[in-house]
């Protein structure tokens, strides 16, 4: 397979990974009512930081909405990655390769904190990565 095709494969799993991740960090309902009392803790406990007032769950939505934001950003990098690599695959150079090793981070977190979607998905996004990586080796 080509390190084109790998780095669309690549796009196509990781704007799955941030549909996947904005639903179901918009859609958790609490399942028990000591997680409904730390949701409701996050949201109506305030706190100031400079001249502004915040809460937990305010925090927590955007880190969140940032986590959304880079997984779209990768979808991006991969797609263009793969356009780049059918013209001018010396020009990816290490990118590709540090790209992987950020999915290989993103096993290891998902394996320590997360259930198994995103652990699947960190999984198949590292191998297509790192087979495009190697394939521009070859090429």
């Amino acid at each position: 397979m080509s390190a084109t095709r790998l780095y669309r494969i690549s796009a196509v799993l990781f704007v799955l990974f941030a549909a996947g991740h904005t639903f179901g960090f918009f859609g958790l309902q609490p399942p028990t009512a000591a997680s409904a009392a730390v949701w409701s803790g996050m949201n109506n406990v305030h706190f100031n930081v400079g001249n502004a007032t915040y809460s937990y769950g305010e925090f927590y939505r955007g880190s969140g909405l940032t986590i959304t934001v880079y997984l779209l950003f990768s979808a991006f990098l991969s797609w263009r990655l793969g356009s780049i690599a059918a013209k001018w695959p010396q020009a990816i150079g290490w990118l590709g390769w540090v790209f992987c090793g950020a999915q290989v981070a993103g096993i290891v977190f998902a394996a320590m904190y997360f259930p198994a979607p995103p652990l699947i998905l960190s999984i198949l996004l590292t191998v297509s990565l790192g087979w495009a990586a190697m394939r521009l080796k070859a090429a």
